[in-house]
C-alpha cells in the first residue's frame, strides 16, 4: 500500500519502545511516533493515528482507561493492547471494550505486533476501497448527471425521482425496452437513505418459472432435488436495501399470489421451510407492459398491481423526447471517444438530422450502440451521415421512417403479419381486424 500509515506506540519502557519502532519502521510506508505516558499521548490523539499499540501498565493511567478515552474520541482507531502479564479475564474485558488485539510481552511480541498492524492496514485499505467505490457508484447514479435530458417529459421524470428519493414509498417504473428503467431504479436507491445498503436486481424473465420462488425467497436444505444447502433468496439478500423486480409483468399468475403475501405481511417463508423471515427492503418494480391493461385481461392480479403501484414513474420513449436524442448522442460520442483516446468527435448537420428523424424503436440502448459504431466508422473528427447505420429489429417501427403512400404502408404491414404467422390468412385477418377478401385481393395483386 503506497499511502503512509501512522502508528502511535505508547510504551513507558524506552528500550522496548525503540525495539517496536525499529521493527515497524522496516516498512517504509509506516511512520512511528513514540509516547512514554498516557497524558502526552492523549494530547496528540487529535492527529488521528491509523493504529495504536498501547502498554497496559502505564505510570500515569491504566491501559483500560486510556483505551476507553481513545474509543470515546474515535471508535474507529484500532488499538493493540500490550501487557507484561497473561490475564485471560483482563484480555476478554479489553476486547469487549473495543481493543483490536491483546498481546503478551515475550520473545515473539514484536512479530505478533507486526502481524496485527499488517492485518489492520489490509482491513483499513479494504474499507477505504469500499468507501471510494460507494462514492463512485453514488456519483455515477446521481440522476442529475446520469440521466440526461431536457425535454418536458424528462423534467417530469426528474420530479418523480426526487419525490421517490425523499420518501420510502414503493416505486413502479414503466417504459419501453431500452428507456433506462434500471438506471432510474439505481438512481433512486443510491440517492436515498438506503444508499449504503444492497441494491439487488432481479430480471423475472431470466429465471425459469419453476425456480423463481426459490430465487426470490430462498430454500432450505433438501427442499427439492439439488438443494444441498440452505440458500437465502433475493429478498433476504436485499436486507435493508432495495430489491428491483424488473419485468414484473412477466411473472406467472400463481407466483404473483405468493409475492403479494410477502409484500402484505413483510415476511417470507423459504421453500421447504416453516419459520417466517422478516423483510425490510424497499420494492422497486419495472415493466414494459401496461399493467392496468394486463389486469383487465386477467393476466395480472389487481391486488398485486395496487400493492406495487406506489409512486409511478413513466419513462417516455426516445422518439417522444425531441432534442434529447441529439443531447444523448453527443454525450455517448464524447464518452466513447474519451474511453478510447479518439480525441473530440463532432456530428455533421446531416448526421444530426438523420439521428433526429429516426424513430428509435430500441430507444436509448439502440442510440448508444449506433453512435458508438459511428465513432468507429469515421476516419476523421467528423461523423457524417453515411457513418450512421441502423440495424433495428423492429420492422413495423422502422417502416415509418420511409415515405410511402397509405396503400403501400397497408400492404407492407399485411405482408409483415403474413410472414410472422406463416401465411395464415384467417389469423392475420382477425388480428388486423380486416376482411379475408382484402388480404386475398392484395395477394392476387402481388402475384400479377
Amino acid at each position: 500500500m503506497a499511502d503512509n500509515f501512522s502508528v502511535f506506540v505508547v510504551e513507558d519502557d524506552e528500550f522496548y519502545s525503540e525495539v517496536l519502532e525499529y521493527h515497524l519502521s522496516l516498512n517504509p510506508d509506516i511512520t512511528v511516533t513514540k509516547f512514554t505516558n498516557a497524558k502526552e499521548f492523549l494530547k496528540n490523539l487529535d492527529k488521528n493515528p491509523d493504529a495504536v499499540t498501547l502498554d497496559y501498565s502505564l505510570p500515569d493511567m491504566s491501559g483500560e482507561d486510556v483505551l476507553k478515552k481513545i474509543k470515546e474520541y474515535n471508535s474507529e482507531i484500532p488499538v493493540v493492547m500490550v501487557s507484561g502479564q497473561e490475564d485471560i479475564k483482563t484480555a476478554i474485558t479489553l476486547l469487549k471494550d473495543g481493543a483490536y488485539d491483546y498481546i503478551v510481552k515475550d520473545e515473539d511480541t514484536k512479530d505478533r505486533i507486526w502481524n496485527a498492524i499488517k492485518n489492520i492496514r489490509e482491513k483499513e485499505g479494504l474499507k477505504k476501497e469500499i468507501s471510494e467505490l460507494k462514492q463512485q457508484v453514488k456519483k455515477k447514479y446521481d440522476f442529475t448527471t446520469s440521466i440526461i435530458g431536457n425535454s418536458p417529459s424528462m423534467k417530469k421524470v426528474f420530479a418523480m425521482i426526487e419525490k421517490a428519493v425523499s420518501s420510502n414509498i414503493t416505486v413502479s417504473i414503466t417504459g419501453e425496452t431500452g428507456t433506462g428503467k434500471e438506471i432510474v431504479a439505481k438512481s433512486i436507491h443510491y440517492n436515498s437513505p438506503r444508499a449504503k445498503k444492497p441494491f439487488i436486481a432481479v430480471n423475472i424473465t431470466a429465471i425459469p418459472s419453476e425456480l423463481i420462488e426459490s430465487e426470490l425467497f430462498g430454500h432450505e436444505k433438501g427442499s427439492f432435488t439439488g438443494a444441498n444447502a440452505r440458500r437465502i433468496g433475493k429478498f433476504e439478500e436485499s436486507g435493508e436495501g432495495t430489491i428491483f423486480l424488473d419485468e414484473i409483468g412477466e411473472m406467472d399468475i400463481n407466483m404473483q399470489s405468493k409475492l403479494l403475501r410477502v409484500l402484505q405481511e413483510r415476511e417470507l417463508i423459504r421453500v421447504g421451510g416453516n419459520g417466517t423471515v422478516k423483510i425490510n427492503c424497499r420494492i422497486i418494480s419495472a415493466t414494459h407492459k401496461d399493467l392496468a391493461e394486463e389486469v383487465r385481461k386477467g393476466n395480472f392480479r389487481e391486488d398485486l398491481y395496487y400493492r406495487l403501484l406506489g409512486l409511478p414513474v413513466t419513462l417516455p420513449p426516445l422518439r417522444e423526447r425531441g432534442n434529447d436524442t441529439l443531447v444523448l448522442a453527443k454525450h455517448f460520442i464524447d464518452e466513447y471517444a474519451e474511453e478510447n483516446d479518439m480525441g473530440r468527435l463532432k456530428l455533421s448537420s446531416k448526421a444530426q438530422n438523420k439521428l433526429f428523424k429516426y424513430p428509435w424503436p430500441g430507444n436509448i440502448r439502440e442510440l448508444k450502440a449506433v453512435v458508438e459504431l459511428c465513432c468507429v466508422m469515421t476516419d476523421s473528427d467528423l461523423i457524417e451521415e453515411e457513418h450512421i447505420t441502423f440495424n433495428s429489429t423492429g420492422s413495423i417501427d422502422t417502416l415509418l421512417q420511409n415515405e410511402m403512400t397509405l396503400e403501400e404502408y397497408k400492404n407492407r404491414i399485411v405482408k409483415h403479419f403474413l410472414d410472422k404467422y406463416n401465411s395464415d390468412v384467417v389469423n392475420v385477418a382477425k388480428r388486423l381486424d380486416i376482411g379475408k377478401s382484402t388480404i386475398y385481393r392484395m395477394l392476387q395483386e402481388r402475384a400479377v
